[in-house]
Order: structure tokens, then sequence, then C-alpha cells
């Protein structure tokens, strides 16, 4: 139960966060290789709810451009980069450490050789996703399980655990690249490793709203016991929390929603890392408000990075450059504050 002050203040928050979301989903809508006016939008709301007429020529234009094209990839950005917001901050909390991000384990590099390998092997594009989620979360598996084997899996054998589970997940991911036709398939696999919500459609970000949406929530919910494990673990058994229980259940909340992430849009770099500290900045390190508002910003940072790949060449710019690039900076900044203890 959250105390009142930041109970209030939560609530308060997330009208605001919602808000700041759904007009940046709505400018989101406008940007292309067409602009459409804001009005335009609205307008074509308005007729899907019968609020108004509007020529069955220009609604079917408008329905193909804003549902069937655009709507998708702006859902995506919202999902994708709201579940590795709020995992990167989630996973700063429990490693107590400001430079960790969702990869800290093996997840991405797991996700990357399931996606590589069922491009290697032809598999339609619906089992591709679910060997990239499969291989992220068996990426993880194995590096708690090796920290697991020493010293009853502690933060420090757990990020040698993720780096062994990485350096291996990485490896395989090299053989495959080898193997791979350098004409069909090698072009393809890295393509995907840039990043892109290009192939998103509704039924497929339907499908994982649901659950990646389920785990930001969780998440959300687990923020005061998070705060108690960034005093350290004796100070957090001290105020009654289970410290390797919600340790295990944060971490595989974030590696589930992160997972679902790659095979959604492919690898995305940076998000988790840069966005938690922008949150912190506006709200302070307690994670009851600063999860949500690592969320919220972390879809708003998607959405612009989208727009950008997709405006700034005559063709599309895989979204992993878009977000490094940006990142980059971002992350000089990061260093800065960490020297100065930021958690």
């Amino acid at each position: 139960m959250l105390p009142r002050s930041e109970r209030w203040s939560l609530f308060g928050l997330s009208p605001v966060l919602i808000i700041v979301v759904a007009l940046a989903m709505l400018g989101a809508l406008c940007i292309g290789r067409y602009p459409l006016p804001v009005h335009d939008i609205l307008r074509f709301l308005g007729a899907s709810l019968g609020l108004g007429d509007m020529p069955a020529a220009e609604y079917d234009t408008l329905y193909n451009l804003i549902v069937r094209i655009r709507l998708p990839r702006v859902l995506a950005a919202v999902l994708v980069g709201a579940s590795l917001s709020t995992a990167g901050a989630a996973f700063q909390g429990v490693f107590r450490n400001p430079l960790v991000s969702p990869g800290l384990l093996g997840v991405l590099a797991g996700s990357a050789f399931g996606a590589a390998l069922g491009i290697l092997l032809g598999l339609p594009w619906a089992s591709v996703q679910i060997l990239t989620f499969a291989m992220g979360v068996a990426a993880v598996g194995l590096g708690v399980g090796i920290a697991g084997l020493f010293r009853g899996g502690g933060i420090v054998m757990m990020v040698l655990g993720g780096i062994v589970s990485g350096a291996l997940f990485t490896s395989l991911l090299s053989m495959v690249k080898y193997a791979a036709d350098p004409y069909n398939q090698l072009p393809a696999i890295v393509y995907w490793l840039m990043g892109s919500l290009a192939m998103a459609d509704l039924g497929q970000v339907g499908a994982l709203a649901v659950p990646m949406l389920l785990g930001i929530g969780l998440l959300v919910a687990l923020g005061r016991p998070l705060d108690a494990l960034t005093m350290g673990d004796d100070e957090a058994r001290s105020l009654g929390v289970p410290v390797r229980s919600i340790r295990y259940t944060i971490i595989i909340l974030s590696t589930l929603i992160s997972a679902m992430t790659v095979s959604l849009a492919g690898m995305i770099g940076w998000v988790g890392l840069i966005v938690p500290h922008i949150a912190r900045l506006l709200v302070g390190p307690g994670n009851a408000l600063l999860l949500p508002t690592s969320a919220a910003i972390g879809a708003c940072f998607l959405l612009a990075s989208d727009g950008l790949s997709r405006t700034l060449t005559t063709t599309e710019i895989p979204i992993g450059i878009v977000t490094e690039l940006i990142g980059i900076p971002g992350f000089l900044l990061v260093l800065g504050r960490a020297r100065k203890g930021w958690l």
C-alpha cells in the first residue's frame, strides 16, 4: 500500500501521462510520407464513431492510411517503448546500477539468435517471432541458472551469468549469420537486427498488447518493494520484503516484456538505458512514480524516433539506428550523472 501522499501523486500523475501519450500518438498519426492535418484525423474518428459524415471515397482513403498503415506501428511503438523503458528502470533498481539496461542478462542476444535461426530455417514469420521470444527467455534462464550455481545467485554472479549467456548467444548468432545465404537470408537477418516497426499489424499488436501491458502494470505495482531492494538486501529484509522472490519476479516480468518487444520490432537499443534517467530527473528515484513515468516517456521517445525514421530520408531508416544516434549523447549524460551517484 502506497503512503497517502505518494498515492495521490501517482493518481494525479497518471492522467497527465495518459494525455501526453495520447497527444504523441495523434501527432505520430499525422507524420509520414503523406502528412495528415489533425482535423482530418479527428473528422475520420468522428465519422467512425457515427458523430459526423464523410464522403465514402475520402473515408476509405483515410481508413487505409490511418488504420491499416500507421495505427499498427504507432501502437507497436507505444508498447515497445513503454516495455523497454519500464524493464530498464526495473533492472536498474534491482541491480542498483544506473548503467544497466534490459539486455543485461542476455535477453536481447538470445532473441536475436532465435530470430536469425528462424530466418535461416525458412520458418513462417509467426514461428520466427515465437522462436525469438523463446530464445530470449532461454538466454535469461541460462544466465540466472549460472548465477544460481555460485553463492546462491547474488547480484554480482547474476551479472556475470548474464555476460556468459549473452556471449554464448552472440556467438551462436554469428554462426547463423555465417551459414545464412548471403543474397537472401543474411540481408533479412541484418535488417531485422537493426530494428523496424514496418512489419507490425493490428492482429500481432493486439495479441501482444495484453501480456505486455499486464507485465508493465505488475512492475509498477511492485514499485514499493523495488524501492526497498535499492537500499540493499539486508535493509529490505528488515522491512519484511521477501528479497529473493521479489527480485526474481521483477527479473522474470522484465525479461518477458523485453523478449516480446524483440519479437515485435527487432533489436532496439538504448531506450531502456536512457529513458529511466530522464524520468528520474522529472519525478525522482521512487519507483512507484518512476516506472509509469518511464513507460510514458519511453512510448513518446519511440514514437518520435519512428517519426524520424520515416521522414528523414526518402527511404525508411531502421528505428534501431535512430535510437542509437540519439542514445549516444544521452549515454554521455548518464555517465556524468552516474559518477555523482544517481540511485
